[in-house]
């Protein structure tokens, strides 16, 4: 926006400051671990209930963590993540069972 002030024939520019971008909140990688005593229906049932995956989904990375020993249950912001963690840790303490639920910045 130009202001001109007619006395001394000078022209002044301004600028509205630009909106501040709110900055996306960091995200984090919720990771289940395999073990030899979870059992596949149990961590196919955490994924579901806790991480809200289908069937298919579900069995999908059930299978990736037992094959390779570590999988990503879902991507969340740092406090969604925490909660899932203790649910899924809650979960299998309940259950008897030692599966493990990590995080990792993503």
């Amino acid at each position: 926006m130009a202001q001109h002030d007619q006395d001394r024939d000078v022209g002044v520019v301004t600028k509205k400051r630009p909106a501040r971008a709110m900055e996306r909140p960091k995200r984090y990688k919720v990771l289940l671990h395999n073990d030899d005593y979870t059992t596949m229906e149990f961590v196919v049932w955490v994924l579901q209930s806790v991480f809200h995956h289908d069937d298919a989904t579900a069995m999908q990375i059930m299978l990736h963590v037992h094959r390779t020993g570590i999988g990503v249950a879902g991507v969340y912001t740092r406090e969604v993540a925490e909660a899932r963690v203790a649910q899924v840790e809650a979960l299998a303490r309940q259950h008897e069972f030692p599966l493990r639920c990590s995080m990792e910045e993503d």
